[in-house]
């Protein structure tokens, strides 16, 4: 396992960000250890829902996790707004970094992430493929 802390920029797509990861460093699979910073709103789909949930206004990132994929990341984050109400959910395109993301990711040179149909769950899951056999 490989280490690789991250600052995201403000302006920055939080998703967008950590899809172009594995790429930048040639990787094929990767988790998202943990993630603190801020937003300028955010768009999180929440346990059971097909549509979108957008969050206003400036919002802290209490924790973020996930994995990366070639395909693309899965992603869930905690977010706390101005008054301290909490919300989480599986992390969308629209999460604008607003002042940064510090973020740990884990790079699995061993493995490689893909997502494939499942049958019992409806979804693209994950697939762990290992080069060591």
């Amino acid at each position: 396992m490989k280490t690789l802390p991250l600052r995201l920029q403000p302006g920055q797509d939080l998703r967008a960000a950590l899809a172009g990861v594995l790429a930048d460093q040639g990787a094929a699979a990767g988790f998202v250890l943990q993630g603190i910073g801020s937003l300028r709103g955010a768009r999180l789909r929440l346990a059971g829902a097909s549509d979108a949930t957008e969050v206003e206004g400036d919002i802290e990132i209490l924790t973020l996790a996930g994995s990366l994929s070639p395909d693309g990341p899965h992603l869930h984050m905690a977010l706390a707004d101005a008054a301290g109400r909490v919300v989480g959910g599986h992390v969308l395109a629209g999460c604008t970094i607003r002042t940064t993301a510090e973020i740990l990711v884990a790079l699995l040179p061993a493995h490689r992430f893909t997502r494939e149909p499942d049958a019992a769950s409806g979804f693209d899951e994950l697939v762990v493929h290992s080069h060591d056999g």
